[in-house]
């Protein structure tokens, strides 16, 4: 998957769209997702141009990789989900099902919110 500079966070972030911000730095944009899958649902995104965490942690300085890092644990605080329990993730590649070509992390939370992946009835 190649960076697309058009894809709707790039265009987020130059304000070519508007998002519902909940914080933003120097290195991080987060904002609430447009279609919410938890009662908390926000995106964390890099304000760099990186597709996945592979081309991110290949290319991205060492500011730019702790100040996203930090963003996340800063965001998921604010958002109140620390005490409780809450999930990152990020979709990456085909595989990994990744709609927007644009490296970003999901936090959920403020539910149950139950097994990461159905089994498949295998054991590793």
């Amino acid at each position: 998957m190649t960076y697309d500079p058009n894809n709707i966070f790039a265009r987020i972030l130059r304000g070519e769209i508007p998002c519902k911000k909940v914080y933003e730095d120097d290195f991080a944009l987060a904002f609430h997702d447009i279609n919410p899958q938890a009662p908390v649902h926000i995106l964390v995104i890099p304000k760099g141009a990186y597709v996945s965490a592979d081309d991110f942690t290949a290319k991205a300085s060492d500011a730019e990789i702790v100040g996203l890092i930090r963003a996340i644990g800063t965001v998921a605080r604010q958002a109140g989900v620390t005490a409780d329990g809450w999930r990152l993730l990020s979709n990456i590649g085909v595989n990994g099902h990744q709609e927007v070509p644009h490296l970003h992390f999901h936090i959920f939370g403020g539910r149950q919110l139950g097994h990461m992946l159905p089994s498949s009835g295998n054991t590793i």
